[in-house]
């Protein structure tokens, strides 16, 4: 069984957002949902500041934080499903611990206000246990997998696509949008990447595109000192944590 990994480009990404969009197409997420987003942030002093942005899906950590604080055991890691985190909807409670644990802040409880006005829940309410019943569905659930509409009271999160993944050939080692025999499998996010910028391929196969290019261009991984080892690398000059300036206190005043 592959180990999924991703790898993003940080000097091809054009902070487009269109895997945002795609991402929230494939899995009906609410609206201001993002299982994949992308940060903007600026570095440096008027004249000279440059904006810059950092796309971030859920990183797929090989040692979780948010599995270890999971009360019911609903979050898990699944080696047989490549080493994807998934929420299993039957047993989360909603008590959000994951989210806390989880340090990159890639989790999700919608059933408090909406984040986007007005609330597209009223527009397409539900009447089958589900958060909502939008016009269009993607046509796979499975809620031990956290795949699907979400029902109220549990937490979401990015799956890798994992419905779309889970049919690729045995043994393909790179999940490429110009490969016709793999496109189908791809994540939305990586297929619908204009610029390129994403790879997504097995990080157990040293011949794999993800492998080589991580190795080759010193990829690396978010936050890497918590110990949670995230499966996403990042590639380019801006591949770091953006360093946080505290407010100057004193103009405050």
């Amino acid at each position: 069984m592959a180990k999924w990994g991703m790898v993003i480009d940080l000097d091809k990404c054009t902070g487009c957002q269109a895997c945002t969009t795609a991402c929230s197409m494939e899995n009906n997420t609410l609206p201001g949902e993002s299982w994949q987003d992308v940060l903007f942030y600026h570095e440096g002093e008027y004249p000279s500041a440059q904006m810059k942005w950092l796309p971030r899906p859920c990183m797929q950590c090989e040692n979780p934080s948010c599995v270890h604080v999971c009360p019911t055991r609903a979050t898990y890691k699944d080696p047989d499903a490549g080493g994807i985190v998934f929420v299993d909807w039957n047993k989360c409670i909603g008590c959000k611990y994951c989210m806390i644990a989880c340090p990159y802040g890639v989790r999700f409880y919608a059933d408090e206000k909406p984040l986007i006005e007005p609330d597209i829940r009223e527009a397409y309410p539900s009447d089958n246990g589900q958060l909502w019943s939008p016009p269009y569905q993607n046509p796979e659930e499975d809620w031990q997998r956290g795949i699907g509409i979400q029902p109220p009271g549990v937490v979401s999160k990015c799956t890798f696509c994992y419905h779309k993944v889970k049919h690729a050939p045995e043994g393909v080692v790179d999940l490429d949008e110009d490969n016709p025999e793999v496109k189908e499998y791809v994540p939305a996010c990586v297929r619908t990447c204009a610029p390129k910028a994403r790879y997504f391929g097995d990080l157990d196969n040293p011949e794999s595109q993800v492998n080589l290019l991580i190795g080759d261009r010193h990829g690396v991984r978010l936050k890497d000192h918590t110990g949670n080892r995230p499966q996403v690398y990042y590639l380019g000059a801006g591949a770091s944590v953006p360093a946080f300036t505290p407010a100057d206190r004193e103009h405050d005043a």
